[in-house]
């Protein structure tokens, strides 16, 4: 493993990183709570704890994520937002593995809907979905730790981390979760889409 940005952190950015992750993290599991509620309601179904269910839920939810991820941090990215809102997980250039949760209360909310967006209309498995967020912090992890795995070359798909960790250098590209897929197909849509306005 190689450090991408050779630059001490500050102990003020990390006292503020972890202030706001444990807000975040209170957060989250408010949404957990509304799942249970739903669930009470009949308003999720939930299918049985098959190793297949598993599975097909934690597919599921890693690929609504990258979308739902996408079209949050886009517009968290619109200049209203990211003067009142997303500056708080921006304060963190350089970021640590402590920066993965550190969010204004309202970017946290949105984010913590990833569950409760796609299971009102897909069934999953109550494993599957209290499993998800080990998954997303696994990749979190690896997007705000400032180490790259391996030389930095390859297949883009192993460079995420890296891609992360320069935009919150930069502020700007990558604002994919983890495959930069959702990136690819927002620059092939949008010039199509400009291109039929003129």
């Amino acid at each position: 493993m190689q450090k991408i940005i050779k630059q001490s952190i500050p102990k003020t950015q990390l006292l503020f990183e972890i202030k706001h992750s444990i807000q975040s993290i209170f957060i989250f599991g408010l949404s957990a709570l509304l799942l249970i509620y739903l669930k009470r309601q009949g308003a999720i179904l939930l299918l049985p704890n098959s190793f297949i269910n598993i599975m097909v839920g934690i597919i599921i939810l890693t690929i609504w994520n990258e979308i739902h991820f996408f079209i949050v941090h886009r517009v968290m990215h619109l200049p209203f937002f990211m003067k009142r809102v997303h500056k708080i997980h921006h304060h963190s250039k350089v970021p640590t593995v402590f920066a993965v949760y550190s969010f204004h209360w309202f970017e946290a909310l949105l984010l913590s809907t990833v569950p409760l967006t796609i299971a009102v209309f897909i069934p999953l498995s109550a494993v599957a979905i209290f499993l998800y967020p080990l998954v997303s912090i696994l990749l979190n992890f690896a997007g705000h730790c400032n180490y790259r795995f391996g030389n930095g070359k390859g297949p883009s798909w192993r460079l995420f981390g890296s891609k992360h960790n320069a935009h919150h250098f930069k502020f700007a590209n990558h604002y994919g979760f983890a495959s930069g897929i959702m990136d690819k197909l927002h620059k092939l849509i949008i010039p199509k889409i400009n291109q039929r306005k003129k």
